[in-house]
């Protein structure tokens, strides 16, 4: 005779538990919806003499790519010398990706990155050109110019401001010894305990600097400059906005944003790739 102690429990498995009585069935969280990919996309012309300067300037980009991609400086390339066919080429060709990027200042600079990564499209009130680097000169050269200067230790605080003075000085003491070959310094908000008081605290003490980015891609991940050397705030939402990691990183520029040399490569062929098609 078989003992209880080797027979299954009961009340477990289908058909154990009795149904609902309102019929409900079980819901569930919708999935991320979305996510950005990138698609070959070839424009709707054929070459023409009309269109040469165009086609010039694509193969000069990609070209360009190549060479930024071995370590050579940014490349621009100034859209006001083509007609407006010329331009039309140019703009269906580039498309839009992932990343944008505000540079505040005079004048206010517009940066949307193309669907080839690493070219991107700058508009201002003077200015209509692309150009082709990691990220736009333009965002690393202004990026901590103060829009707000911070106050430091000298920001007003309260009682509910408990952990965020001594994240300060650890930023302080990151920005002052900054070696920029050395990896990003990152202070993980989501991880450390903190008010929002403390938050509010910590922003009125940095300050905001004038280049703000975000790149869309599963979610998004905004990266906005501090007024203080080389520290970013740096904030990854979900598909659905919510708030999933919180973080501030001392480095040169947030990884997330700037394209790599891989990448540069990349965009170079496949400019080779819509140029032979159209042609």
């Amino acid at each position: 005779m078989v003992s209880n102690f080797h027979l299954p429990p009961t009340g477990y498995g289908p058909g154990s538990q009795p149904p609902e009585e309102d019929g409900a069935e079980l819901q569930y969280l919708q999935m991320p919806q979305d996510m950005r990919s990138y698609s070959h996309h070839i424009p709707e012309v054929e070459a023409s003499p009309e269109l040469a300067p165009a086609l010039g300037m694509l193969a000069e980009i990609s070209a360009a790519c190549l060479s930024v991609a071995q370590g050579m400086p940014n490349v621009q390339f100034d859209l006001r010398e083509l007609d407006t066919a010329n331009r039309a080429l140019i703009a269906e060709t580039m498309g839009q990706g992932e990343v944008s990027i505000r540079m505040q200042g005079v004048p206010a600079v517009a940066a949307q990155e193309s669907v080839f990564a690493g070219v991107w499209v700058l508009s201002s009130a003077d200015m209509d050109a692309i150009e082709v680097g990691p990220v736009p000169q333009l965002s690393r050269d202004r990026a901590f110019v103060a829009k707000r200067a911070g106050q430091g230790h000298d920001a007003p605080k309260n009682a509910q401001v408990v952990n965020a003075p001594p994240l300060l000085v650890e930023m302080l003491d990151k920005s002052a010894n900054f070696d920029p070959s050395a990896e990003a310094h990152v202070i993980n908000l989501t991880l450390l305990p903190h008010t929002e008081a403390d938050l509010v605290w910590l922003d009125e003490a940095l300050g905001e600097g004038s280049v703000t980015m975000l790149s869309r891609g599963y979610g998004n991940c905004r990266v906005t400059a501090t007024a203080l050397d080389h520290v970013w705030r740096v904030q990854f939402f979900n598909s659905m906005d919510t708030l999933i990691l919180d973080t501030f990183e001392i480095t040169t520029l947030p990884a997330v944003v700037e394209a790599a040399s891989e990448d540069l490569q990349d965009s170079g062929e496949r400019l080779v790739e819509v140029l032979e098609a159209i042609r």
